[in-house]
Parts: structure tokens; C-alpha cells; sequence
């Protein structure tokens, strides 16, 4: 995408196209992506339609979560950095609202106990709804592949550990995505070759602190920075880490709460990857939710003004595509994966039942997540009244 030969679109416009779409966009990337295209293409003809289909496949090159990368470079064609930061930060502040107000709620020190309910049986959901996004993300990732046998082979394997990691080792998960990617790279181009190596890996890897923050703000920033910044395929890869992060070694929530953390960022609008700011609500309060929100989104940002200008180069690269095949691969199987810690998460034998449920609705019944978690949800407030145990 360029700036020229672009109509100009004021600020208060963009605000108002960009928040309605933070609004209403309910049901993760295909729906934002949806959304924007009727809008900004179909409607408005700000955007040409083969510079938005570009605009998706550079972002889905970049770590974070697409669908905003997305909106940030739509803003940025019509307005430069200013309208880049306008537009996302639009598209975010509704969704992140809506989050923070819920968590305050489901958080709280005495829930009522219909959202006790509500939370236990959305919650037992979620890892339905990991295993469904995974099968949603592979047949297109699989057609890349689909010509090749050996391809195919390595991209099977790069799914299996990608499985492995996140249902085992959740907090060295992002270490065993960036090892597939990087392997990709070195079977399938001339990596080694040539002066440009550096120039490359700077490309395809954030870089990563060196220090790791023993506990407080500096723990919280450091997670959300991971989330921000590390999250190859979507939100979801990122799950194992965080809740490694926010229940075991910071011990910031429980499993359940955390669970509850993960619904919610299906339910409310926005990308996923809100559910990080329910873990700094739980670790520090409003301000601890503002910051791990600030942090997880800031990279998505940089990404996109620092590099926008360079991204027909980097769509093109040999090595990003390799990187994304293995990186990509990895990143749907451990959405996959992930199912089995959150599975485990589950406190009560009746969230089991709704868990099927779910499976059923969402596998077979092809049902949207939203109002699957929303289903979810109810059952778990009509168990909770009728005298089953619910997690708090």
C-alpha cells in the first residue's frame, strides 16, 4: 500500500468508520476483515480492492494480530502515521472497554452468582472454540503446501510440534514456532547465501529482551510484550504461554478465571488478544489492564508505520513466505494444542457436558463462536441455579 493516489479522508472521519467497526466487529479476524472490506472498499472506495488483498497478505507475514495490523494500514493509506494511529486506536478502544468492564465484574471479589454461572459455562467452551479456530486456519495454510510432497511432509511435522508444544511445554512455545519458521527458511532458500542474512532474520524475528522482569509491572509488561509481539497465527497461539504465565508463575488468577479471561476476549468485540488485558486487570487493577493493552498493541503499530512503505518487498521475500509456512503451521497446531491445558482448566464435571456441547455446535453444527460461548454461557447460569458447584 502506498499514500499516493489515495482520496483524503479527515480524522474525525476516520475515527467514526474505524470505532463503528471496533463496535460491531463481533466473531474475530474473518469478520473484521469482512467488515472493512465492505466498508472501506466496497463502500467508501477508499482502499482498491487489490491494495486491501495485499494489505492482508503482508500483515498475515507480521506477528500480532492481523486484523488490527490491517485496520492500522488502511488508516495509515488514507493519512499517513497520524491516521494510522486515529484508526487503530479506534478499532481497539471499544472492544478493550468492554473487556475491562466485564473483567471488573467477573473479577470481583463477590460475583453474583448467575455470572459465577454465566462464566463457568462459557469458560468450558473455550477450548471448543480453540479447536474450531484451528480448523478454520488449516485448509487455507495446507493449499500453500498442497503441490509439494516433501512440503507437505515437513508441514505436518511443523503442525505436530506446534500440538506437542502448546498441550506440554506452553511457556517455550514461541521457541518452537520460530525454530519451525526458521527451519523452513533454511530448507527451502539460499538463507546462508549472500550479505543480506542479517537483514533478513531482522525481517522475520522481533527481537526479544534479553531480561526477563522477576514479578510486578515489569512482569506484566514482559507478558504482554509476548503476546504482542510473539503471536505468529493469532491470539490463540499465545494462549499456553499466557496462562503459564498469569496462573503458574505469577499466580495473578486461577485456571478458571483465566478460562474466563479467554471467553471473554471471544465474546466482546475486537481482536482476541484483549484477553491480555483481563490478566493485567487480575495482576494490577484498571492500570494493570491499560498496560499490558498498551504493550501487547504497541508492536502491531510499529510493525505497520515503520514498515508499510516496505511491504510489497516483504510479500514478495522468499524467506518471509518460508518463515510463515513453517511458523504458520506450527502456530494452527498449537492452537490445537491449547485445547488441552484449557480442557484441563475445567474444574467440574458438568462443564464437561457443556464442553461437548460446544464441540457439537461448533464442529458438526458449524455454529458461530459468538453465540456459541453465548449458549455456553446460559446453561452454565441455569447449573449455577440449580445448585451445581461453580468455580470462583
Amino acid at each position: 500500500m502506498s499514500e499516493e493516489a489515495t482520496p483524503r479522508v479527515s480524522l474525525a472521519t476516520i475515527a467514526r468508520e474505524w470505532g463503528r467497526i471496533g463496535v460491531i466487529g463481533f466473531g474475530g479476524p474473518p469478520a473484521h476483515i469482512a467488515l472493512m472490506r465492505a466498508r472501506f472498499v466496497v463502500e467508501r472506495r477508499w482502499v482498491e480492492e487489490k491494495a486491501f488483498e495485499d494489505g492482508i497478505a503482508a500483515t498475515n507475514l507480521l506477528p500480532g494480530p492481523a486484523s488490527t495490523q490491517l485496520s492500522i494500514l488502511c488508516a495509515w493509506r488514507l493519512r499517513g502515521t497520524v491516521g494510522a494511529l486515529v484508526g487503530g486506536l479506534c478499532f481497539i478502544l471499544p472492544g478493550l472497554t468492554a473487556i475491562l468492564l466485564l473483567a471488573a465484574l467477573f473479577l470481583s471479589a463477590r460475583p453474583p452468582l448467575w455470572v459465577l454461572g454465566a462464566a463457568a459455562g462459557a469458560s468450558a467452551a473455550v477450548p471448543a472454540v480453540a479447536l474450531h479456530a484451528s480448523a478454520g486456519l488449516a485448509p487455507s495454510a495446507w493449499r500453500r503446501v498442497a503441490d509439494h510432497r516433501w512440503a507437505r511432509v515437513r508441514w505436518l511435522v511443523y503442525l505436530g510440534l506446534g500440538a506437542v508444544s502448546a498441550a506440554t511445554i506452553g511457556p517455550f512455545l514461541v521457541l518452537v514456532l520460530l525454530t519451525c519458521g526458521l527451519l523452513e527458511v533454511c530448507i527451502t532458500t539460499d538463507f546462508f547465501g549472500g550479505r543480506a542474512t542479517g537483514q533478513r532474520l531482522g525481517l522475520l524475528v522481533p527481537v526479544v529482551p534479553s531480561v526477563v522482569a522477576a514479578g510486578g509491572m515489569g512482569a506484566l509488561a514482559w507478558v504482554a510484550l509476548k503476546v504482542g509481539a510473539l503471536s505468529y497465527g493469532g491470539g490463540f497461539v499465545i494462549v499456553p504461554l499466557m496462562q503459564h504465565d498469569a496462573v503458574h508463575t505469577y499466580h495473578w488468577m486461577t485456571a478458571g478465571q483465566f478460562l474466563d479471561a479467554v471467553a471473554l476476549g471471544q465474546m466482546t468485540p475486537g481482536p482476541v488478544v484483549q484477553t491480555v488485558a483481563v490478566v493485567g486487570y487480575a495482576a494490577a487493577g484498571v492500570a494493570g489492564g491499560l498496560l499490558a493493552a498498551v504493550i501487547a498493541f504497541a508492536p502491531s503499530f510499529v510493525f505497520v508505520i515503520a514498515g508499510a512503505s516496505h511491504f510489497d518487498r516483504l510479500r514478495h521475500s522468499a524467506s518471509a513466505r518460508a518463515f510463515l509456512t513453517g511458523a504458520g503451521a506450527a502456530a494452527i497446531g498449537a492452537i490445537a494444542g491449547s485445547a488441552v491445558p484449557l480442557g484441563l482448566a475445567l474444574a467440574h464435571l458438568w462443564q464437561v457436558g457443556v464442553l461437548a456441547a460446544a464441540l457439537m455446535a461448533l464442529l458438526v453444527l458449524r455454529r458461530a463462536v459468538v453465540p456459541t460461548l453465548l449458549g455456553a454461557g446460559a446453561l452454565g447460569v441455569l447449573a449455577a441455579l440449580a445448585g451445581a458447584p461453580v468455580p470462583h
